[in-house]
């Protein structure tokens, strides 16, 4: 049942498309940053320095790597349409721990506030509970493996 859940989507709209590929595009970036060091980032390193030394949560090591690594792979998941939903919550997760353990306190983003990841926050949502789309490998695959019953309350067709 949850499978179905994770792949299924609206097939028939590109209206996540725009969102998935920016969404995706910006946790791929930084995503890589705080893994990979790549985009002048600090790495695994630097963010479990940041965890460990800024925030002081334990295990730390555990933290970072989930920030880092739910990033990149939420960013790929969603860019992709891939398991869009786990993507997206992926992003969503980090993103809820970021506005409370990072940005709390301000609202605007030059005053290192919540605007930003709120926004980040509100679209992986938007994912979550919209699924990838019609320009997706979710689409596809809910098209191929999944049988769709028809509407009863379509009456588009005479024949019904």
């Amino acid at each position: 049942m949850w499978v179905k859940w994770l792949f299924s989507t609206n097939v028939d709209s590109l209206a996540q498309l725009p969102l998935r590929i920016a969404l995706g595009l910006v946790f791929l970036g930084h995503g890589s940053q705080k893994a990979l060091g790549w985009f002048d980032g600090a790495g695994i390193e630097g963010t479990l320095g940041l965890v460990k030394g800024t925030l002081g949560l334990e295990p730390a090591i555990l933290w970072a790597y989930l920030a880092a690594y739910g990033e990149l792979f939420g960013g790929l998941l969603v860019l992709l349409g891939l398991a869009t939903r786990f993507g997206a919550l992926n992003i969503a997760a980090t993103m809820f721990f970021a506005i409370f353990m990072v940005h709390w306190g301000n609202f605007f983003a030059q005053h290192n506030g919540i605007e930003y990841p709120l926004t980040l926050f509100c679209g992986a949502v938007t994912l979550l509970i919209a699924g990838g789309g019609k320009l997706s490998v979710d689409g596809w695959i809910s098209q191929t493996c999944f049988e769709t019953e028809p509407d009863p309350m379509d009456d588009s067709d005479p024949l019904r």
